[in-house]
């Protein structure tokens, strides 16, 4: 997902989709997944040279990827969206008080609570931590490592840190992260839902579609497994005073004066998958160096004064 803060950093996306090329070279990489520049200017019906400013400008939007060709043809470039939506917010700043934030990105194997059951595993960007299917490899001093991991069913818990000056109050909470289901093998119709927990409250539950691996993650290394995991979707959850939404829809009613938060307390975020979920289709988190997003989880809390 692409998520635009204002409309006024919308504007190169709104030009880079205001061309009924770029809509058709758009439409084309989703059917084909990815094509390099020679077969997706033939299927354009134009020339390299009027494809490459095309590709430029929804690159330069964020709606594109170029990558090396993974066969090693020469210096062939291939192309591939790389968001499954765009969300616009065009009132984030209308009807929020004066705030301060701070960010933190939080690497997926930096988690400091877990049960989860098979399939389950992590790796780090060069190997496997351990064997694949045992949960006891989940407290390796090496999973700190890790860059992405995955489980059939249970939890992880992750601690972020609070930096809430004295006398201030959170006003909103937002985590962006990677993350699909959990199939044997890969398999994206393999629905998911996913619950999120702050402190142990309940903020929603989100459901995943699948389990993707019809083509190499962007980042994901190149000795990974072919019929693995691959790549994710980057989901944004947002918990403010009006709710909890996920990709901007509502998905609870929990909101930020409900969780009360000093500068004294843990604040504790668990990504959960078990009963009494209808599918329970487990979870793959996607850190930097694996996926399609190249990201850990990022925070941003912004707060405003407590009176």
């Amino acid at each position: 997902m692409l998520y635009i803060k204002s409309l006024e950093q919308a504007v190169p996306v709104f030009k880079a989709l205001g061309s009924d090329i770029r809509i058709r070279l758009i439409q084309t990489l989703l059917e084909h997944q990815e094509m390099n520049m020679n077969e997706l200017a033939s299927s354009l019906g134009i020339t390299n040279g009027a494809l490459t400013s095309h590709v430029k400008k929804l690159e330069e939007a964020g709606i594109l990827a170029i990558l090396p060709e993974h066969s090693g043809h020469g210096n062939q470039k291939v192309c591939r969206i790389n968001v499954d939506k765009i969300l616009v917010d065009i009132a984030s700043n209308n009807d929020s008080p004066a705030e301060d934030s701070y960010s933190i990105d939080i690497p997926i194997g930096n988690y400091f609570n877990y049960s989860v059951y098979p399939t389950c595993g992590l790796s780090t960007t060069d190997n496997l931590i351990g064997e694949v299917d045992d949960p006891r490899y989940f407290a390796h001093p090496s999973h700190v490592d890790a860059k992405i991991l995955w489980f059939g069913r249970g939890f992880i818990d992750y601690r972020i840190p609070n930096m809430l000056p004295p006398g201030q109050k959170i006003d909103r909470l937002t985590l962006s992260f990677e993350i699909s289901s959990e199939a044997p093998g890969v398999n994206s119709d393999w629905p998911s839902d996913i619950s999120f927990f702050l402190n142990n409250t309940k903020v929603g539950t989100w459901t995943s579609p699948g389990d993707f691996g019809d083509v190499h993650g962007m980042f994901t290394p190149d000795w990974w497994f072919p019929n693995w995991n691959q790549y994710g979707l980057l989901k944004m959850l947002v918990i403010d005073r009006h709710g909890t939404f996920i990709d901007g829809l509502k998905i609870s009613d929990v909101n930020t004066q409900q969780l009360t938060f000093t500068s004294q307390d843990d604040m504790v975020f668990r990504f959960q998958v078990d009963e009494p979920s209808q599918n329970i289709g487990g979870l793959t988190l996607f850190g930097k160096d694996f996926g399609n997003y190249n990201q850990d989880i990022n925070v941003k809390v912004h707060y405003t004064p407590n009176v």
